[in-house]
């Protein structure tokens, strides 16, 4: 069971603190409550579990201990932190309090890994950052035994919990380390988590627990709601108001294209902005993020990549572009905001269904389904010698993605293990855990309309937040949006002109289809892997049901109906620059055999861009290409799928008109064939973007 009060104080540990705190931040310095008390339970060598609001100062409790552990000999601190972006922080912070600092994760180079781990062994470095895969990584197990783990830190420890907001699959690992690290101090920290995750991660850590948790309130934070009901409502209030607002902050985004599309407007809109996600190249990052340490850009507009662990304490904004996964998600990334401002604003842009929409496909597509992972069991169960993930995939059809997750999943619960690069099955026969997955996700659904009814509330907005987690004794705030009983700040309404700047922005929300260049087997093509002539760079016109003109072709298709003129003439103004300067001698429909949607849409495109329509292409009974789940499998049936019309030859550069793109196959075999037929190079133009996750 965990405690929540600590050994009676240690007088030698407690001067030691003291004047490791006095050394580092001055005479006058003190420990907030509850610091010390981690610091003394750490070192006491009991478990413990710190649950402290963001800017408390966790990071504090383990690099003084490190600092006192250190001076009496003793070993390295290992801390394992869930994401590599927030080692950065953390290292220039514990290098300022002069701790010898090493980071080891997938983004140091091989050949430097032997020489961190031999000083980590020696005792050169007294704190080591790294992740849960890189702790299990060979080198890293070899090493183990030889280094002298003086404390174990496990960072944003909610992620060790299945019930945690940010589950992830490989902190479970971390379960089978602990029993083995009797006699080494165990800390474990975060800023959110509920009572059952909680209860989950004590259990976890076992033994006896000391727990340092504090209240939840973030003084400095007012709140408010604003009914944003679609894209161009949220882009116009960005527009009226991001100005109006003081300082730099964030803008958090679901996806990784929307962060670059605000960002985008808001670059063409004379505030400097910059996005931040996974899909941005390393060194760009960094750069971009000093830029914002340094309050050069108005908004870092970012994915839940920038989060857990950063640190930048004069953050005077976070604004949800989008609606989180959560309360618990919630408040931590508007808990980034004034940690040492009087007044920092948290605004979420709430309304929108298709954000309520995404967030239900990331909770019913966590967990690989039981179907998934039988399949995937039982071909490698039938393979003595095992199976590459490429036969896996060329013979299931099955998403790379959720064939990734299946094989997580199975060889985290001991089913398979991956010996070089082929999977292989275990003596313990496969079980799936149903009960467990889905009482998991009923809690996250649960946790999905708590943020719904805190955004339809109208109580305190602080309170509301952390009576959610727990905290039950906070009081009203006084400063919300709810509890004012108007603005937190000196909000404007969007204008006209905001309102057509934003509408004219979606419209122009245009994605570059780029095209394939290799096909995902010789068995399909029986010679070269690569592609000859692949098809020109192509253009999206919008994504389904986003925005005027999504929405536009998603009614159509719903409706079963021709498509609106309004998309036959923003696809001819948007093509028209294309169609001159490509020299472009005639528009080609994708064929089909159910319905004539496209070819009529096609046929109108044509007659506004003054070109021929020809139908270069016969279409094959096969499956519809949206079963189709891998690229094997897409490539396969749009090869089947698909023919040269007779009689039919080609001269010069084509259009390739078709109403959606997902995989891209059914654009690269037309390509291909209209390549064959004479066509010179191929433009592909597709009204809506439908790729699935």
């Amino acid at each position: 069971m965990p405690h929540t009060q600590p050994h009676t104080p240690d007088p030698w540990v407690f001067d030691q603190a003291q004047h490791t705190l006095h050394e580092l931040f001055g005479p006058n310095a003190q420990f907030r409550p509850g610091q010390y008390e981690a610091i003394e339970a750490t070192l006491s060598h009991r478990r413990t579990l710190v649950v402290q609001r963001t800017g408390w100062g966790k990071s504090l409790v383990y690099f003084v201990a490190t600092r006192i552990q250190r001076q009496l000999g003793l070993g390295v601190t290992l801390v394992i932190s869930p994401l590599i972006s927030l080692m950065d922080n953390q290292i220039e912070a514990a290098r300022s309090m002069g701790l010898v600092c090493e980071v080891l994760n997938s983004s140091v180079e091989k050949e430097l890994r032997p020489q961190i781990l031999d000083d980590v062994r020696t005792g050169a470095v007294d704190l080591l950052f790294t992740t849960p895969e890189t702790l299990f990584a060979a080198d890293m197990q070899q090493a183990l035994p030889h280094m002298q783990i003086g404390l174990f830190v496990i960072d944003e420890a909610h992620c060790i919990s299945d019930w945690g907001h940010d589950f992830r699959l490989e902190y479970t690992r971390l379960r089978s380390v602990l029993p083995n690290l009797d006699g080494v101090p165990l800390l474990a920290t975060t800023a959110t988590a509920t009572d059952a995750v909680i209860d989950d991660i004590c259990l976890q850590l076992g033994g006896d627990v000391y727990v340092s948790r504090g209240p939840l309130v973030r003084d400095s934070l007012s709140i408010e709601v604003v009914r944003a009901a679609n894209a161009v409502e949220k882009y116009a209030w960005l527009l009226a108001n991001l100005s109006q607002m003081p300082g730099s902050g964030l803008i958090y985004c679901t996806t990784t294209h929307d962060c670059d599309r605000v960002a985008q407007l808001l670059e063409e809109n004379g505030m400097p902005a910059r996005s931040y996600h996974s899909k941005r190249d390393p060194a760009e990052r960094t750069q971009t993020l000093r830029l914002f340490d340094q309050n050069r850009i108005k908004a870092l507009v970012a994915t839940s990549a920038v989060g857990m662990g950063y640190d930048k304490d004069d953050i005077a904004f976070v604004v949800h572009f989008q609606l989180p996964s959560g309360i618990v998600d919630y408040y931590q990334q508007i808990g980034r905001a004034g940690r040492k401002l009087d007044r920092a604003y948290a605004i979420l842009l709430y309304g929108d269904e298709s954000d309520l929409r995404i967030q239900e496909y990331f909770i019913a597509s966590a967990f690989p389904t039981e179907d998934e992972t039988r399949r995937v069991a039982h071909i490698i169960a039938s393979a003595p010698g095992g199976v590459r993930f490429m036969d896996l995939l060329n013979e299931l059809n099955m998403r790379r993605a959720r064939l990734n997750k299946a094989l997580d999943f199975l060889q985290n619960d001991g089913f398979v293990v991956k010996e070089g690069p082929r999977y292989r099955a275990t003596e313990q026969p496969f079980a799936y855990n149903s009960a467990h997955y889905e009482a998991i996700t009923a809690r996250r659904h649960a946790e999905l309309q708590s943020v719904v009814d805190f955004a339809e509330g109208h109580t305190c907005s602080s309170q509301a937040v952390v009576q959610a987690l727990g905290d039950t004794l906070a009081p009203v705030c006084g400063h919300c949006a709810n509890c004012l009983g108007g603005h937190v700040f000196a909000m404007r309404e969007p204008s006209d002109h905001d309102r057509h700047v934003a509408s004219e922005f979606v419209d122009r929300d245009h994605l570059a289809i780029v095209p394939r260049k290799r096909w995902p087997s010789r068995d399909l093509v029986g010679g070269s892997v690569v592609i000859r002539e692949p098809n020109e760079e192509g253009m999206c016109l919008a994504r389904l049901g986003w925005g005027r003109l999504g929405g536009l072709v998603a009614q159509a298709l719903d409706a079963n109906v021709p498509f609106d003129d309004e998309l036959v003439w923003q696809g001819a103004k948007t093509l028209a620059p294309c169609v001159r300067t490509q020299g472009i001698v005639a528009v080609v429909p994708v064929p089909s055999l159910t319905r004539s949607a496209v070819r009529d849409y096609a046929s109108r495109l044509a007659w506004q861009l003054g070109l021929p329509l020809v139908d270069a292409l016969a279409k094959n009974p096969v499956p519809p290409q949206s079963t189709q789940e891998n690229s094997f499998f897409s490539c396969k049936n749009a090869l089947a799928g698909y023919q040269p019309a007779q009689g039919v030859r080609l001269a010069g550069p084509v259009l390739l008109v078709d109403d959606l793109v997902d995989s891209k196959w059914t654009l690269t075999v037309c390509g291909s064939l209209l390549r064959g037929m004479g066509a010179t190079s191929v433009h592909p133009f597709v009204l809506a973007n439908a790729e699935r996750g």
